[in-house]
């Protein structure tokens, strides 16, 4: 009697699941050491040849049993894997003497090479270098395949999802192979096709490129292509928009799974990836279908979460699902029909929901729209929903309420209080993202603040404190330089209080007996600078400052260069007669009561201003010199003897030498 032999340390296909594999001569058995219930037979008489090569888990036991009507290709190849390099003469013996099976020794390359040729073995894409195999890609792992470039072909392979907590966690140490790409240069003759071979073709098009040819193989292999699945096509979308990833693509839709057929990129979709259906009002004309997929499809270095499909609110679509309407009630009850005719959107949201069971999510209110905002710099439509927040843009963001720590608004105010947009802060819990959402609308404030509230959301409101003063609020320094600004014939008044130099020498000039016969403004100036001298001003203190007197000085000396650059307008009175220039002297006598003492000068320039059409008076050129000294503070050296009326007519104007008396005194 014959006993089993059985082997420690084996692993079925890709599995991860460490087992044991018994030999008998009923047949081969393997069963998982951790789960019981993960067992796999063999009979005897399915083995119909076998292969050993070394693979990345030791030694591989490859086994090709004979396939049965009711089964596929699929079920032609067994492989195990973790037998030891000692083992080989055992398991020759052990396959001879029970199943009358030889084993055939397959070399692989150990080259090192990146070149070398494809061949197809069943399901299976073989990469030779000098006719040995480097290594091999099961295409039933393959999900998609595209041609990036012009000579490149991409495989993008399908990473497994887990289900239960124990998947999970081991799902956290399992490395897994995403994409594969093969260079593929040159032309080759184009493949006829049986329904091709009666018609005419041009020379043109008797030649493809090599990648295009791999590429067509690799989908028909894999399944990856509609006609290799036209049997089990239930519906077709022809040229849909999808914004996300962009372009216009037919949505092929088969029993558990769809196709995303563009000109570029072709995607295979399980419907256990799809976790969430979206249907959202973009505007007043656009509907946004949005399918939320876990794991991502991926276009080069870009993953897509999210499938988002763009349709016109008056756009109506017509379809009828290819399956007998009792298999239809039997497998999907009342959530598939066998016809649909109405609104684009609807039709398609419609067969989505019944085909993957999934609940479609829509927004609160039907008139309600996306509020239009940015993130960063992309660009889209917010939608507040029942139980998250999702942004629409290019790559749309779907934040849980349950997951959000705080909302904050801000930034609703400029230094002129003319902003109209602000900005929504969303601080998370789990991956402490801030996500910023700008340029809001000022209008959707108040509502967006109460729906948040309503969701038991904390919210802060910092937007009172970004607001700035406006043009009508009270300022010190406004104030200040109020009282400082002047118009240019106009002195800013004194503080009260400022008892320094300045303002002494402002009392000497206002006593002068020359500004007491101005017919100019400046009088009445003047009176309101002794007033403010003499504690009578009713400025308010806040007024008060250290750096007022000099820029006091500064007007006083750009008044005094403009009067002096036009003094010819001011020489009008001289062909006044002597009792008028004796009027106007009794007036500044009047003025100048409290001091007596400058009143002789006074006298003596009105009368040299009324003896101006007489010489007589030579000795008065004394009296001259004083006033060229008044006026230009350089001394009797600059006294010009010729234009003797014109400096004379300024004491009559009084806006000259009154300015320039303070330097005497401080001289």
């Amino acid at each position: 009697m014959t006993t089993a032999t059985q082997f420690e340390g084996i692993y079925h296909g890709l599995s991860t699941d460490v087992g044991k594999m018994r030999f008998a001569p009923a047949g081969l058995g393997w069963m998982s050491t951790s789960n019981p219930e993960n067992k796999l037979t063999i009979p005897a008489g399915d083995i119909k040849s076998s292969q050993w090569l070394r693979v990345a888990r030791n030694y591989q036991l490859r086994l090709f049993l004979n396939a049965k009507k009711d089964e596929d290709d699929e079920g032609r190849r067994m492989t195990f894997d973790g037998f030891a390099r000692e083992d080989h003469e055992k398991i020759i013996g052990l396959m001879k003497q029970h199943y009358d099976v030889g084993v055939e020794t397959k070399e692989i390359s150990v080259k090192g090479w990146n070149w070398g040729t494809t061949d197809f073995e069943g399901r299976d894409l073989t990469f030779l270098v000098s006719n040995k195999t480097l290594f091999e890609v099961p295409l039933t792992t393959v999900s998609n395949s595209n041609i990036a470039g012009k000579t490149e072909v991409s495989l993008e392979f399908a990473t497994v999802t887990a289900q239960t907590p124990e998947e999970k966690k081991k799902a956290k140490f399992v490395d897994e192979l995403l994409e594969l790409r093969f260079y593929v240069p040159g032309t080759v003759v184009k493949e006829v096709n049986s329904d091709d071979s009666d018609k005419e073709r041009d020379g043109d098009d008797d030649e493809e490129s090599a990648a295009q040819q791999l590429h067509n193989l690799v989908k028909e292999r894999a399944s990856l292509s509609s006609q290799t699945s036209a049997g089990a096509l239930l519906v077709s979308f022809e040229d849909i928009l999808v914004t996300t990833p962009r372009g216009r693509y037919d949505i092929d839709m088969f029993a558990t799974f769809m196709r995303l057929r563009g000109k570029t990129y072709d995607y295979k979709v399980m419907y256990d990836s799809i976790k969430r259906l979206f249907l959202l009002s973009k505007d007043e004309l656009h509907v946004q279908f949005l399918i939320s997929i876990s794991p991502p499809i991926r276009q080069g270095q870009t993953r897509y979460g999210f499938l988002v499909m763009q349709f016109q609110k008056d756009l109506e679509l017509a379809a009828e699902i290819n399956m007998e309407e009792e298999d239809i009630q039997d497998k999907y009850g009342e959530k598939l029909k066998k016809s649909y005719d109405e609104a684009a959107f609807q039709v398609v949201s419609d067969i989505f929901r019944g085909l993957t069971g999934k609940k479609i999510i829509g927004q609160t209110k039907e008139d309600a729209h996306g509020i239009k905002c940015n993130l960063k710099a992309n660009a889209g439509e917010m939608h507040l929903l029942e139980k998250n927040l999702i942004f629409v843009s290019k790559q749309p963001v779907l934040v849980e309420f349950s997951d959000v720590a705080q909302a904050v608004f801000s930034r609703v105010g400029t230094a002129l209080g003319t902003s109209r947009t602000f900005d929504l802060t969303i601080a998370t819990k789990s991956s402490g993202t801030d996500y910023t959402f700008t340029a809001i609308n000022k209008e959707e404030h108040e509502s967006m603040e109460a729906f948040l509230i309503s969701k038991k959301l904390r919210v802060k409101n910092e937007m009172a404190d970004d607001v700035m003063a406006g043009p009508g609020i009270e300022d010190d320094e406004d104030e200040e330089m109020q009282s400082v600004a002047s118009s240019g014939e106009e002195r800013p008044a004194p503080r009260v209080g400022d008892e320094d130099e300045d303002s002494s020498e402002d009392e000497s000039f206002q006593a002068s007996s020359s500004d007491a016969g101005s017919p100019t403004s400046d009088s009445d100036e003047d009176s309101d600078a002794k007033s403010a001298a003499s504690g009578g001003s009713t400025r308010s203190p806040k007024a008060k400052t250290k750096k007022a007197p000099p820029k006091e000085k500064s007007k006083e000396k750009e008044k005094n260069d403009q009067e002096k650059s036009k003094p010819k307008p001011k020489a009008k009175p001289r062909p006044k007669s002597p009792m008028e220039v004796d009027g106007s002297d009794d007036e500044g006598a009047k003025k100048a009561k409290p001091k007596p003492k400058p009143k002789p000068k006074a006298k003596e320039a009105s009368e040299e201003g009324s003896s101006k059409p007489k010489a007589k008076p030579k000795p008065k050129p004394k009296a001259k010199e004083a006033m060229d000294v008044d006026e230009d503070g350089a001394g009797p050296s600059q006294a010009k003897p010729k234009p003797k009326p014109k400096p004379k007519a300024k004491p009559a104007d009084g806006d000259g030498p009154p300015a320039k008396k303070p330097r005497m005194s401080d001289d």
